[in-house]
């Protein structure tokens, strides 16, 4: 309907260029909104007032001239000039009600395609260190960031999703080593587990693995394996100093294919469990980035040949800098240390220039809070490999916080003392998970309300917004128990008879599913479609408990029924795309 009107005004404006009130050259940019009081009618316009001073007109005159230019429409009950100069479109109910036709025609395919374009999107997310399970915290940049791609694609955009998978780096050989020490204090040997060590029970697991496959072939003795180790904290040393000396001693006694035996089993355990968990929540990628592979491949040694050609590295202290200063980072960055090896920064370089390579036209990173520090030194990163820094997109995502009652739970992966994604999952289900976690702006902050996430009240967003669809379920299995059918046909002829303020209300918010998942795709904001059904699913519920929906008058009977369907309809449609299912019975 904002479209048609558009089109009426864009009708108006060539009359009054003909006419001489015009100038020829004029640019309008005719924006049609709708009206937040209905006795404003339906929608409005501001183009009177955008239009007045290059007109040289009054508002209020400009605005009469175009309604008087607008041609003949049967969707137009009347026009009047509001404020200002402001235009009121009040619409007919018949073309109101034609968007419940469209609904039950389309299906699922109802408001989607409307942002449709060429540009290939890159929404990469989660990527979260394969050091151990997902917890709490990550499930929300998986929801965020499945919900986002989902929408986009919904809209009309090419998408594909990417997990960078950080299987190098100093993180892994210190899960690769934890892995060891457990593996040696299934040996028997007395191993005074280092505090900067993952302890989780999966590192025993792994552990455990690699006894079944191999027994005793890595043992060594634990005084062997501590022989002049530096202190670790309890006893006064330094955690990391202790921590980097173990990895040294594990890669020397193990040697090259030992060493990768416990680094490659910690790595594919915990990534499958990852891949397993995010696939159970709904989450899949088409690519699982690796990012040794930037290594192996060059791209990280390509890079910096690039930055250094375009005049933006330069050494000091034996170490390789970049100039991020110059694009309006708050300091420069080592790429490459003057021990030979580069930093995680300088992988980051090149996997941005991987993705520009690989023909993405934007590339959207979803990050955790804790990264807005980060966007500036990569944005400095992709002006100075020669891309538009437009192109590179970040959305942040604040972790969420999970309550049991009034006590907050602590997660650290280290430590081991964490709830886990799949364990919030089996306690409150996969639908609450999914729909909690978008429910609010990424960026917001956010308490998990378990109690209320597994309640079956009106005041769980979820569970009543699926009631509404299991209602219309239901209203269809008594349809046919007291022996009638639903006649498709015979509710839309008789669309008319929905004359109440309820009806009314829910035929218009309806027909504002197709901009409102628009705007969620293009602004990168499924809170915006979650809330949504929320007052759709309100005015649903006022709907059907003021109006009988099982009479005997059969015209009435299919019109509220054909507008129930509808609404299941999209109720489904925006369900699906954030990965929450629409029951039938609940």
């Amino acid at each position: 309907m904002k479209q048609q009107i558009a089109d009426l005004i864009s009708v108006a404006l060539d009359t009054l260029i003909k006419n001489g009130v015009l100038a020829d050259d004029i640019q309008p940019n005719i924006m049609v909104e709708n009206t937040r009081d209905k006795a404003h009618g339906d929608f409005a316009s501001n183009i009177a007032l955008t239009l007045a001073k290059p007109a040289r007109r009054n508002p209020r005159e400009l605005a009469q001239q175009l309604i008087d230019a607008l041609p003949a429409s049967d969707s137009l009950v009347k026009t009047e000039i509001a404020g200002p100069g402001f235009i009121n479109f009040f619409v007919s109910q018949a073309s109101t009600a034609a968007v419940i036709n469209t609904i039950l025609e389309q299906k699922a395919e109802f408001g989607r395609g409307l942002a449709k374009q060429d540009e290939r999107v890159q929404v990469e997310f989660v990527s979260a260190n394969p050091t151990g399970p997902l917890h709490v915290g990550h499930g929300r940049g998986a929801a965020y960031g499945a919900s986002v791609a989902d929408l986009l694609e919904a809209a009309g955009v090419p998408v594909e999703r990417e997990y960078y998978v950080n299987d190098a780096g100093r993180q892994m050989n210190i899960l690769g080593t934890s892995v060891w020490l457990r593996y040696l204090e299934k040996q028997g040997e007395a191993v005074t587990f280092p505090s900067n060590g993952y302890k989780g029970e999966y590192i025993f697991d792994i552990a455990q693995s690699i006894i079944d496959s191999d027994g005793d072939k890595y043992a060594h003795a634990i005084s062997t394996v501590m022989a002049d180790i530096p202190a670790d904290e309890p006893q006064g040393g330094d955690k990391e100093t202790h921590i980097d000396a173990l990895i040294e001693r594990a890669q020397t006694l193990l040697g090259e294919q030992g060493y990768a035996v416990f680094f490659d089993a910690a790595l594919n355990s915990i990534l499958s469990d990852i891949r397993d968990d995010l696939a159970d929540f709904g989450v899949t990628y088409q690519e699982w980035f690796s990012e040794r592979s930037l290594a192996v491949h060059g791209d990280v040694d390509s890079a910096l040949e690039t930055l250094d050609k375009n005049g933006y590295l330069f050494e000091e202290d034996g170490n390789l800098w970049f100039r991020s200063t110059e694009f309006g980072d708050d300091k420069d960055r080592v790429v490459r240390r003057a021990n030979g090896q580069t930093t995680y920064f300088a992988s980051d370089i090149a996997y941005l220039k991987n993705k520009f390579e690989r023909g993405f036209d934007k590339v959207l990173y979803i990050w955790g809070s804790d990264h807005h520090g980060y966007i500036a030194r990569m944005k400095a990163a992709c002006e100075a490999l020669g891309y538009n820094p437009d192109r590179l997109l970040v959305r942040l995502v604040q972790f969420a916080i999970l309550y049991r009652g009034t006590e907050r739970v602590q997660m650290s992966t280290r430590s081991g003392s964490f709830v886990t994604l799949r364990e919030l999952r089996e306690e409150v289900g996969k639908d609450a998970c999914r729909f909690f976690y978008v429910a609010r702006k990424a960026d917001q902050h956010m308490d998990f309300d378990l109690e209320l996430a597994k309640s079956s009240s009106k005041d769980n967003p979820v569970y009543y917004i699926q009631y509404a669809h299991a209602r219309v379920c239901s209203v269809m299995r008594k349809l046919e128990e007291a022996g009638w059918s639903w006649d498709k046909a015979a509710g839309l002829e008789h669309l008319a008879k929905l004359d109440t303020e309820s009806e009314k209300d829910l035929i218009v918010k309806l027909s504002k599913y197709p901009e409102v998942l628009t705007n969620a795709a293009v602004n990168y904001e499924p809170h915006a479609l979650a809330n949504y059904l929320r007052e759709l699913a309100n005015d649903f519920h006022a709907y059907y408990n003021a109006n009988k929906m099982l009479i005997d008058d059969a015209d009435m009977r299919n019109a509220r029924v054909t507008l129930s369907e509808a609404t299941r309809q999209v109720i489904n449609n925006g369900l699906t795309l954030l990965g929450v299912s629409a029951p039938e019975q609940m």
